[in-house]
């Protein structure tokens, strides 16, 4: 896959334009679902990424975009599941996050926040 980093709120997954946060599984795009970790915004001050959401787990690696400025908390138990799993979890500004091609499907799969 090519994923492109278009700037705040937006990015562009071969040639497909985005503006809300995705996830990216298996080769395939789908809108994240931040809906089910919305009532843990008031700990963090924004919407963080807990165990409560879709995470694309099926994956020998998975990248997190933690957004343009790395606002995005990304819980502490997603970390020790990424362990659980023996599996390489990667958390960076979504923009170094969309450098680079992605592995084959189902080696590496995503979650991109596209805004702070």
């Amino acid at each position: 896959m090519k994923v492109k980093y278009l700037g705040f709120g937006s990015v562009e997954i071969d040639g497909e334009t985005y503006d809300y946060d995705v996830v990216v599984r298996g080769g395939r795009v789908k809108k994240r679902k931040k809906k089910l970790s919305k009532h843990l915004k008031e700990l963090y001050g924004h919407t963080p990424l807990s165990l409560a959401e879709n995470i694309p787990w099926d994956c020998k690696t998975l990248i997190i975009g933690t957004g343009e400025s790395g606002a995005l908390p990304v819980l502490d138990e997603i970390k020790a599941e990424a362990e659980n799993r023996g599996m390489t979890l990667v958390i960076m500004k979504t923009e170094e996050a969309c450098r680079g091609d992605r592995e084959g499907r189902g080696k590496t799969n995503a979650l991109l926040h596209l805004t702070c």
